[in-house]
């Protein structure tokens, strides 16, 4: 690209130059001419008014008079009726410019120049012509370079930032060239980077997500499937495979709600369902992994309470809640439910140490955690209950006190008007 700016830039003017560059020869060698002409027929005016006042005068006219008046190289041939030709100067050969004039005596006066004279000059006139012409090439090859380089080198970097984009790397680079189009590219380069960047982040993020999500109950369902190749009782067999089913249909449900949360955090289907059912579920779900550890988990409170939410949803929440409080709780876990205002709540507590001091409200951050995990799942199991439009809090750090509130009125519906509008 710079070499074609240059070449283009180098033609526009060298044609610029032969136009104007061989108009102005032709004009100044005109000129010149016409002026050494002139020069010469007043040459001979004027020697022709110094015979008249000679004539006039003394009446005396000879080479040795008229020789101071003639300059330089011409040559005078001066030729008075009744006397001899008078001749001043050396006649010249090959081209010369000639002047004649004729005095009120009835001389005639011949003024010769060689045309050489007048070569010369025109050849000084190119010269300097010419100089110009070079200076103008050379200033135009210079402006040239430096133009190629600013649109050559801005599109390099343009180039450079689509290969990092393609490359991976969708870090925005907010350079701008002060040059409108090119600015246009760069702001669009950098609005594709910080999609791309949001992009990535979300398909990082819902990896994480579901690696964490999905990690318990596949572990949960390995040890049902075990204890199903353990034993030879047919009725065992059937609950647990019964068990196995249900929790392939929780893997399903943890799925699809992770890839509707990657599109949209706010697109849960909340309906009215029975905490209970999702609390048993969870306990008997949990049971063999906390017997494994030793420990107990349990559920009190209030009974037969019904909330507004996405079962599923509400299943991930508490699943997170009870593995965190297995792998940095201790003692018994319990759960227990009741009701403040229009809200149900579930607490999920226990005999740990508790929160550190120095985490506080920020353990539901990501990558926020007290010991060496992920620090993923309180953050993703706060995103599910406030899809739902619930919120998961901390409501004790020592003893650890985990507080899901969800809403038991269902939220309003949108009425036709009979008018193509609607109304809450």
């Amino acid at each position: 690209m710079r070499r074609r700016l240059i070449q283009s830039t180098l033609a526009v003017v060298l044609v610029v130059i032969g136009v104007f560059g061989v108009s102005l020869v032709i004009v100044e060698t005109r000129t010149i001419s016409s002026t050494a002409q002139e020069r010469v027929d007043l040459e001979a005016a004027r020697l022709a008014s110094i015979v008249d006042s000679r004539l006039l005068g003394t009446g005396t006219v000879d080479a040795d008079v008229l020789r101071q008046q003639v300059e330089g190289n011409r040559y005078a041939e001066i030729s008075i009726p009744g006397r001899p030709v008078i001749e001043v100067g050396t006649e010249p050969t090959g081209d010369v410019i000639r002047g004649e004039a004729t005095g009120e005596e009835g001389e005639t006066v011949l003024v010769e120049e060689p045309k050489s004279s007048v070569t010369r000059e025109v050849g000084r006139t190119l010269l300097i012509i010419g100089l110009v012409a070079l200076l103008a090439v050379v200033a135009a090859v210079l402006l040239a370079i430096r133009q190629a380089n600013r649109l050559a080198s801005p599109l390099t970097d343009l180039a450079e930032t689509a290969e990092r984009l393609g490359s991976g790397d969708p870090r925005p680079r907010h350079k701008r060239y002060g040059v409108p189009e090119l600015d246009r590219v760069a702001d669009v380069l950098d609005a594709s980077a910080e999609r791309i960047a949001r992009m990535l982040t979300a398909e990082r993020r819902l990896a994480a997500d579901a690696s964490h999500q999905l990690r318990t109950p596949l572990t949960a369902l390995s040890m049902r499937l075990e204890e199903i190749t353990l034993t030879d009782d047919p009725e065992t067999v059937k609950d647990e495979a019964t068990i196995a089913l249900t929790q392939v249909e929780r893997l399903t449900d943890v799925v699809e709600r992770l890839l509707t949360n990657s599109r949209d955090p706010r697109s849960g289907s909340a309906v009215t369902f029975e905490l209970d059912d999702v609390i048993q579920q969870q306990i008997a779900e949990w049971r063999p992994a906390y017997r494994s550890a030793g420990r107990a988990i349990v559920s009190s409170g209030k009974r037969h309470l019904t909330a507004v939410g996405t079962p599923g949803a509400v299943a991930q929440v508490l699943a997170a809640l009870i593995e965190n409080s297995l792998m940095h709780g201790g003692g018994t876990v319990a759960l227990r439910t009741r009701v403040t205002g229009n809200q149900a709540v579930v607490e999920v507590t226990d005999e740990g140490a508790g929160v550190p001091a120095d985490l506080g409200a920020r353990i539901f951050e990501r990558t926020i955690s007290g010991r060496n995990s992920t620090g993923i799942g309180l953050a993703v199991a706060r995103d599910l209950a406030e899809a739902d439009g619930g919120r998961l809090e901390l409501l004790q750090a020592k003893p650890p006190v985990f507080g899901l509130f969800l809403s038991r009125t269902p939220p309003p519906k949108k009425a036709s008007t009979g008018t193509g509008e609607t109304v809450r």
